[in-house]
């Protein structure tokens, strides 16, 4: 079977193959900082090995909760913030149909998402949805404090009780959180939910091969087996034996923070699969609360094309010199629709009668690449063989592994948030939370 498979050539002519190489020493040195634990924030290094220590035993339990919550649920409400459920509507929203949200007859629930955001109008058009239909909850969060998702959770779990009736719901509520402290586990250790364990050693943003993602994805009708073998698959490619010129995550740090040297601060990620938006929006949370400290970091951004074209793009072909783009390129679609000939050709694209659109789609990824470097865009390219389970396994383990890396060689913590806390001391003070009183009278005088 193939792997994922980077490119960096197109890097070169920016930055020089010399330099980039020059970076073995201290690839090498930061993977094995991660290995044996000894960097910045080593007390959060337990997705590093996980895919070669997920047993049988937890396979199967995730995936018998799964078939109780698909059994009785027409929809599945997954309730977490950032790493809690980017990764896991990264891979459902990949492998689904789509035009999923309007197919009638289905195999498995409709998997929606709360607690992302403290949008009023989004909470009451969700519960106006749920009204009247069997819905389950998964709640995420190590805490069961963090705002978002435990003003969703409340909201949700008292209509489930109201619908459903107390007993009835609780078979319908899975929790995802601390093994023995915290609201949520309390909570859920007084109403007998079934629970997972967020291990202390895992932070959210690296917890999509955890339960956090696989057991929301098995619920959708997905093979979490497969994906955490994808995984497993490139824990090995990544690993401590691997030379760097065969290494993936090691030579994709070196070439980030290579060119991030030479004035490169924004690093676009591409897809040319509408389905892969949401690994854009997931590879952001990842890269950006990982290396975004002390003033440091690269910003990451995410595009889709050939739809971005028509808009960023002109900016990505002339605007400020300080970008490089990663294409993430799907090698084979799953499906093969031919172009049509038309008698009349009034739209002039006779030219393409014959040929799958995926050949159109790919011409457009190649011409755009070449147009992009022409225009002083490096670019580097990662290319999947087919969009599944198997290969989104590969492509998420690649990235955490190369992110713990690359904010090594940055010389940073990549696995503390520190900045997130300012906006919710903040909130908190405004809201005249108890014992932020000092806080409050303080911020208001500013306001």
């Amino acid at each position: 079977m193939q792997n994922i498979k980077l490119s960096i050539d197109k890097a070169f002519g920016f930055i020089s193959e010399q330099n980039v190489a020059g970076y073995k020493a201290q690839v090498a040195a930061a993977n094995l900082a991660l290995h044996q634990g000894t960097g910045k924030g080593s007390d959060f290094l337990g997705w590093l090995n996980l895919p070669s220590t997920i047993d049988e035993a937890h396979l199967t339990d995730i995936e018998n909760t799964a078939k109780i919550l698909r059994d009785n649920c027409e929809v599945v409400v997954v309730i977490g913030i950032g790493g809690s459920y980017l990764g896991t509507k990264a891979v459902i929203d990949a492998l689904s149909n789509s035009f999923d949200w309007l197919q009638t007859e289905r195999k498995s629930p409709v998997i929606v998402y709360a607690g992302q955001n403290i949008g009023e109008d989004y909470l009451y058009e969700l519960q106006e949805l749920l009204k009247n239909k069997k819905f389950g909850i998964i709640s995420i969060s190590k805490s069961g404090t963090t705002t978002e998702p435990a003003l969703a959770f409340r909201l949700l779990k008292t209509q489930l009780e109201e619908q459903q009736g107390k007993e009835a719901s609780k078979k319908l509520i899975v929790a995802i959180t601390d093994k023995s402290r915290g609201a949520l586990r309390t909570l859920s250790t007084q109403e007998g939910y079934k629970t997972f364990v967020i291990d202390d050693n895992i932070g959210g943003r690296y917890s999509v091969l955890t339960p956090v993602g696989l057991l929301p994805i098995a619920v959708a009708g997905f093979s979490v087996r497969d994906l955490v073998a994808g995984a497993l698959k490139m824990e090995t490619v990544c690993g401590l034996e691997t030379s760097f010129e065969e290494n993936p995550a090691a030579q994709y740090a070196a070439v980030r923070n290579e060119l991030y040297k030479n004035g490169k601060g924004i690093e676009i990620l591409v897809n040319f699969h509408p389905k892969m938006h949401y690994v854009g929006e997931w590879w952001k949370q990842l890269y950006g609360e990982s290396e975004g400290k002390e003033n440091k970091g690269i910003f990451p951004a995410a595009v889709d094309f050939t739809t971005d074209l028509h808009s960023m793009g002109q900016w990505i072909q002339e605007g400020e010199r300080t970008i490089f783009e990663t294409v993430i390129s799907v090698k084979e679609s799953n499906f093969t629709k031919i172009f049509p000939h038309s008698e009349a050709n009034l739209d002039g694209l006779n030219f393409l009668a014959g040929k799958r659109v995926d050949e159109v789609n790919k011409m457009a990824e190649l011409g755009t690449q070449i147009a992009h470097i022409d225009g002083g865009v490096p670019n580097l390219k990662i290319e999947m063989p087919k969009l599944n389970e198997y290969y989104l396994g590969e492509l998420m383990y690649f990235f955490e592994k190369a992110c713990g890396i690359s904010g090594y060689i940055l010389g940073i913590n990549p696995f503390d948030q520190p900045g997130v806390e300012a906006y919710k001391k903040n909130m908190f003070a405004l809201l005249e939370k108890p014992g932020f009183e000092a806080e409050t009278k303080a911020i208001k005088a500013r306001i």
